[in-house]
């Protein structure tokens, strides 16, 4: 059989280990040295791992997949852009939904009541873990910058109110949000590891709730000693300026949605996956009953996703008191944010696909073969080299999930996919500093300097990441096919 599109397998150095460093020095060096968009990066880096794969390690792929040999004489671009789809089929309607659910949780004030309400039962003195709490679960549907934007000018107003504690309450909002996205879907990274690892979304969330409560309390408890260390006085500048926040802090909620109301976009899709998960987990249920299949339909991922969206859009149209401009740009700003973490992923989606058709993960567990427990700190490492190199957690989640995926096929682990999951969505938090943008908004929006953010910020998402790696090898031990 001749492989026409694909390099001699003499022309270059064929093991798995070689391609997957060429991989990788073309995804950073293409962000940092090219500065290309992430999506072109990871593009070309799937190129060039599919032309250095040898024919006989596509055929191989090929077979053990029960694909057809001659499927594996596909032209390299055919293989890119067959994972690029395979990808967008997973995960491309939950993240738009997850994009239009987090706009319009924003745009109706339903995140502003979430976390005014969680204010008013905890206290001013309780504030810091109350922006701890809201962030986390704001970071679920929303992306990081974003619910960094929303709650910043709320921590200036409770610190204005309460004289003290600015950085404390800066660090909370961080801490939730950074873990909650990457630990648990919707948002893309999550998405994209369990599309890539084969876990189920339902485990997903739940794993990666349980996870982040640990991490989020580790993170909070350096937030302490550091907001004794170093205080940081609420400052103005003309980058974020203290205009208005007395304004805002006066505001009353008279114009919020009810409490129940804003929980129910980020609600209905929880509770809708998780039950499913629990019923095909734990349960055997008569398949002609009403309930099991009003479960069955309804909890599928991207149907929850898109009754949480439904929810949401109705929120925000009761809101705008039937004001359809307003409807309509929300929903097309929120489809052009998502539409470019759609193309990010897919493109790792292709990057990935073309790793695992070199045999990557066959090599890896040779040298693992061992020591399985070996794997968790590998993930964990893998996604924190490329986090550090080029900044970004979730090229750093796509890049190690594309590495370690289908490890469970090749080397029949002894624990669940979902803590290799965790591992790597832990290990994409370190190590933040100035190559990444999370760390200019965080500095810019907080009034924070460069030196502060980086003796406070970024050694609190080390430790947080760390934290979720230690309690997964735990867990890993003791629950280990959960």
């Amino acid at each position: 059989m001749k492989y026409p599109q694909t390099l001699s397998s003499s022309t270059f150095t064929t093991d798995p280990l070689f391609i997957l460093l060429i991989g990788i020095i073309t995804v950073v060096g293409g962000i940092i040295v090219l500065r290309l968009h992430a999506f072109l990066a990871l593009l070309l880096a799937a190129f060039i791992v599919a032309i250095l794969t040898p024919a006989t390690a596509i055929e191989t792929y090929a077979l053990s997949k029960g694909i057809s040999a001659d499927l594996a004489n596909w032209h390299v671009g055919k293989r890119i852009a067959t994972e690029f789809g395979n990808t967008c089929g997973k995960i491309g309607i939950l993240i738009a939904m997850a994009s239009i659910i987090g706009k319009c949780m924003l745009e109706s004030g339903a995140a502003e009541k979430i976390v005014r309400s969680t204010l008013k039962i905890t206290g001013e003195k309780q504030a810091p873990v109350t922006f701890l709490g809201s962030s986390f679960f704001l970071g679920i549907p929303v992306f990081f910058d974003t619910v960094f934007y929303l709650m910043i000018p709320l921590a200036k107003a409770m610190a204005m109110r309460l004289g003290k504690n600015y950085l404390l309450l800066v660090l909370a909002i961080t801490a939730g949000a950074a873990m909650a996205n990457s630990l648990v879907p919707p948002t893309p990274g999550p998405l994209f590891l369990i599309s890539e690892m084969n876990i189920p979304i339902g485990m997903m969330m739940m794993g990666g709730f349980i996870v982040g409560l640990f991490t989020i309390a580790a993170g909070y408890t350096f937030a302490l000693w550091a907001n004794k260390k170093w205080p940081v006085p609420l400052r103005d500048s003309i980058d974020a300026p203290l205009k208005n926040i007395e304004s805002l802090a006066a505001k009353t909620d008279e114009n919020l949605p009810p409490l129940w109301f804003s929980l129910m976009p980020i609600l209905i899709p929880l509770i809708l996956i998780t039950t499913k998960a629990a019923f095909d987990t734990f349960l055997s249920p008569d398949s002609n009953s009403i309930i099991f299949g009003f479960i069955q339909f309804f909890g599928e991922k991207n149907t929850a996703l898109i009754s949480g969206a439904l929810s949401a859009l109705i929120m925000l149209a009761i809101q705008k008191s039937g004001d359809k401009s307003a409807l309509v740009e929300s929903v097309q700003t929120a489809l052009m944010s998502g539409g470019i973490i759609i193309l990010i992923t897919s493109a790792g989606g292709a990057f990935g696909g073309m790793l695992q058709q070199t045999g990557i993960s066959a090599r890896i567990g040779e040298l693992t073969s061992g020591y399985q427990m070996a794997l968790i700190p590998l993930a964990f490492l893998i996604a924190a080299v490329v986090r550090t190199a080029q900044g970004s957690a979730t090229v750093a989640m796509i890049t190690a999930s594309g590495i370690l995926a289908g490890m469970s096929g090749t080397m029949g682990l002894s624990y669940h996919q979902l803590y290799l999951g965790l591992a790597i969505a832990c290990g994409s938090k370190l190590i933040p500093w100035m190559n990444d943008s999370g760390f200019w908004i965080v500095c810019k929006m907080s009034n924070l300097t460069e030196q502060e953010a980086l003796k406070t910020f970024s050694p609190m998402l080390t430790i947080m990441g760390i934290a979720g790696l230690i309690i997964i090898l735990i867990a890993a031990q003791i629950f280990p096919l959960i």
